[in-house]
């Protein structure tokens, strides 16, 4: 057998005469989905694979389908004659385009066999023996000059024996180490300074091993941590060949990676003689390698050699590159990829200081992955789209920055003295735009980023569609109406209502919930009593400078409260903030930032009275609702009085009249149960019922979403009971349900709660987030489909509110059961998924963008067609 090593991305050329056996090759070797055959595109263009005439257009569309597969990512197959260079020019360009390697694949068999071949096929045999001859000819002429063409590779097979014979191997390619999950230090830019290599190194828990002169010639973490060195290594310092034996030592242990920088490159080719400008550090670098055998020198010269451009780690979450690099580039290989991980991307201009001005490309940067890199020093570490400079200057005097990952914690120490001074100050040191243009600032969500139909990926509920015609109407709301975006992290999802119930006069019943919960796998659930107010989200910080260092307010006060559409609470600033301070000292005098380590908060809860929002809507909907009902029944009463009076028989319309008039009293009793004065902060009232989030200062934190609901509870608890003004408690009952019993008892709580004018209750899994597929995350695998967090179970004098006075009317109430429940259960369950996503990528430190895309695409959801009754 011959193994023909082909990379697992690339564009593969198969090169042969007609009847050579390049369609049955690929259809052996390759995917179906990755072959491009001209054949089969001048059939898509004419109808006739063998239509000549059509070979100009079936070869665009070829060309177009190679072109959408490279950008994508996926090996791709051409099989067509390609025996003219012409043709081979073509596609080596597009592969080059799409920064690929091109690898040419060549059956070469006797003429006679391809004669043959064709005569044995109807739609060949037309073919003249001198076609074939022809196409041999161009072949062979070609061969000795495919690698010249710009062929990566080139496999000759010759012979039908060859062909038979060959076997693919998939090469990864040397920038693909997706399979090293770390944990990882990535550090900065070092330069030669190995005395605060070994300090930072000694920071971050390695022991550094010594040889027999105690030069430092490799390290080792106790928990198996492997160092990333982000390049330049060299240059400018005071010990480049101590910074080299180092780092060659332990990346020959397997303890480190390094990729290249440019002073690797430039050093390199100095070392081989050719002509270099000695600048910028390079004649120090040089000076202290001649103080070193020639064994050292071979042997640095050819580690920096072999350095290559990044490394795309950790299934491809981590990138990895010396100047950084854009995401189209990821995991590609070209001149033109390594120039820009070398380099960056220059505006061709040059600053005051003789320095070519880089382009911003991280302020653009909407990749998945996490890009950390060097290159331009910067004097204090800040993300930028989920990309991270760590060059923090040391051998300028500044910093040797690290950062620890996943864990994203930066670790820093100060350079012990200023080693080379800089052409440019270090403080004036920024990524510049010279060009006037004012580049997108790169917190902020971006129209594009939610312009038309959109797709955001979740990870426990994978992958959850937005249409277009819902993203303009959250769009409207998003730009007009919606407080600071910077405090914008999270929007809280609809919640559906239970199951309904066929229990005489009831519409909804515990035992719906129940039942739902135990058909899920869920074995234990707590029922929260459910306050009548608006839906509220409560940011609160400890301090303005949390404010201004983690969300990056800087005189936008201290917190948020908003409405579950993004819309500010209250118009009055002034007032928020006395809430906020209140909630603050609440949350101070409870422990909770104490106890969580947090220095904010992010708290789910209901606002009361409805009143002191719903105010429009009570007058213009159930107010006058009420009034009308009220009026014309008593009018109605007072003409059938009268009518009795007469001695007219009226009495069973009388008494329907009065049924209903008692059912439009009832209705005005029911919501007037949830309003009363507010003068100020007096009549307000907080019921929070979950700590979505908490964290630091300048990033980290935990969704706290995740943990069971006794030790949101227990902490509520004592939020109350340090302000118990301004908080309300929520009442809870936890339940069994494997035993009777229990769930007895909490149907018996809730039917006093509603009887005595409560809303009803929400039932919830104790264990807050569950899927129904348990132990499959943790295995790797995608999670089950999502369990309702909440499933909401109303009271039957609160329904009146949602259905109308005379909802419990037997024919009123037949008919409401058939209302469909489906799509509601749906939207509830997507608006969590994606609630919770844009937690998660908040508290892990991800762009403002990426926050509000799962963000924006829960207020979009509001606007699907549902009944707002449920």
């Amino acid at each position: 057998m011959t193994e023909l090593s082909v990379p697992e991305l690339s564009l593969v050329v198969l090169v042969g005469s007609t009847g050579s056996g390049k369609s049955t090759f690929a259809h052996k070797h390759f995917r179906a989905t990755a072959i491009v055959s001209s054949d089969t595109c001048r059939g898509i263009v004419s109808d006739d694979e063998n239509d000549q005439s059509a070979t100009p257009e079936a070869f665009a569309l070829l060309h177009h389908i190679v072109g959408v597969r490279l950008r994508r990512g996926l090996r791709t197959v051409v099989d067509a004659t390609n025996v003219q260079p012409k043709a081979r020019q073509e596609l080596v360009a597009l592969a080059r385009a799409h920064d690929v390697l091109p690898v040419a694949i060549v059956l070469d068999v006797p003429d006679a066999v391809c004669v043959e071949r064709n005569a044995g096929r109807a739609e060949r045999s037309h073919l003249s023996p001198h076609v074939v001859a022809r196409q041999q000819r161009e072949l062979r002429r070609g061969l000795r000059g495919l690698d010249r063409e710009g062929f990566r590779k080139v496999h000759v097979l010759r012979g039908i024996d060859a062909i038979a014979a060959a076997t693919i191997v998939d090469e990864k390619s040397w920038n693909d180490k997706r399979h090293l999950t770390g944990p990882f230090d990535v550090i900065g830019d070092v330069h030669g300074c190995l005395a605060e290599l070994q300090t930072l190194l000694g920071e971050l828990g390695y022991d550094i091993a010594r040889d027999s002169e105690g030069r430092a010639v490799d390290a080792a973490h106790p928990d198996g941590r492997t160092v990333v060195f982000v390049g330049d290594l060299v240059d400018r310092g005071p010990d480049t060949p101590g910074v080299l034996r180092l780092a060659m030592g332990m990346v020959a242990s397997g303890t480190a990676l390094c990729v290249t920088g440019n002073h690797e490159n430039k050093l390199v080719r100095a070392l081989d003689g050719k002509k270099v400008r000695v600048a910028h550090g390079l004649a120090e670098s040089l000076a202290q390698l001649e103080s070193e055998d020639d064994d050292f020198r071979k042997a640095a010269r050819e580690f920096c050699r072999g350095l290559i451009s990044h490394y795309v780690l950790d299934g491809g979450r981590l990138v990895v590159a010396h100047a950084g690099l854009k995401q189209e580039y990821h995991g590609r290989a070209s001149g033109r990829v390594r120039a820009f991980a070398m380099y960056g991307e220059s505006t061709g201009e040059t600053d005051e200081y003789g320095l070519p001005v880089r382009y911003p490309w991280a302020e653009e940067y909407r990749g998945r992955a996490t890009v950390l890199y060097g290159h331009t020093p910067v004097t204090e570490l800040r993300w930028v789209n989920n990309t991270l400079c760590l060059d923090t200057g040391v051998v300028f005097g500044g910093t040797l920055s690290a950062l620890r990952y996943p864990e994203r914690e930066s670790v820093s120490v100060p350079a012990e003295q200023v080693w080379y001074e800089p052409v440019r100050p270090l403080a004036a040191t920024t990524i510049a735009t010279p060009d006037g243009v004012v580049h997108r600032d790169p917190g902020v969500l971006d129209l594009e980023d939610v312009l038309g139909r959109r797709v955001v990926e979740t990870r426990h509920h994978g992958r959850v569609g937005v249409r277009e015609e819902n993203a303009g109407a959250a769009l409207e709301i998003m730009s007009r109406f919606a407080i600071d975006p910077r405090w914008l992290i999270y929007l809280p999802p609809t919640m559906a209502p239970c199951a309904t119930s066929t229990l005489d006069g009831f519409l909804e019943h515990p035992a719906e919930a129940f039942s739902y919960f135990r058909t899920q796998d869920v074995r234990q659930v707590v029922c929260e009593e459910k306050h009548m107010g608006s839906r509220a989200v409560v940011v609160v910080t400890r301090s303005a400078g949390t404010a201004r260092d983690r969300f990056g307010i800087e005189d936008g006060g201290t917190g948020a409260l908003y409405t579950r559409t993004g819309r500010p609470f209250f118009d009055d600033a002034p007032f928020t903030e006395t809430i906020l301070s209140r909630v603050r000292d609440a949350a101070e005098k409870a422990g909770l930032f104490e106890e969580t380590k947090s220095e904010w908060l992010l708290l789910d809860a209901e606002l009361m009275p409805w009143s002191a929002k719903a105010v429009g809507l009570l007058r213009g909907q159930y107010a006058a609702v009420g009034a009308a009902a009220r009026g014309s029944l008593d009018a109605t009463a007072r003409v059938l009085a009268a009518a009795t009076a007469r001695g007219m028989d009226v009495a069973d319309l009388a008494a329907r009249t009065d049924e209903r008039a008692a059912d439009a009293r009832a209705f005005t009793t029911a919501y007037g149960r949830y309003c009363w004065p507010v003068d100020g902060l007096a009549g307000l009232r907080l019921a929070p019922f979950q700590i979505l989030a908490g964290g630091g200062p300048a990033g980290g934190g935990e969704v706290y979403a995740r943990r069971d609901h006794r030790w949101h509870l227990t902490r509520i608890d004592r939020l109350v009971e340090a302000d118990p003004e301004l908080f309300a408690g929520t009442g809870r009952v936890f339940v069994d349900l494997s035993s009777p019993d229990s769930e007895a008892a909490a149907v018996d709580w809730w039917t006093t709660l509603t009887d005595a004018g409560g809303e009803g209750m929400v039932v919830k899994p104790f264990d807050s987030m569950v899927d129904d597929a348990p132990g499959r995350e943790a295995e790797g695998a995608h999670p089950g489909r999502l369990v309702q967090p909440g499933v909401k179970c109303r009271g039957r004098e609160y329904l009146r509110i949602i259905y109308g006075p005379e909802y419990p009317r037997e024919p009123n109430l037949e008919r409401l059961r058939h209302r469909g429940l489906g799509r509601k259960r749906s939207m509830a369950l997507r608006e969590y998924a994606l609630g919770m996503e844009a937690l998660d990528r908040f508290v892990a430190g991800e762009p403002l963008w990426r926050v509000h895309e799962a963000v924006f695409a829960v207020l979009a959801m509001e606007s699907e067609p549902v009944d707002p009754r449920l």
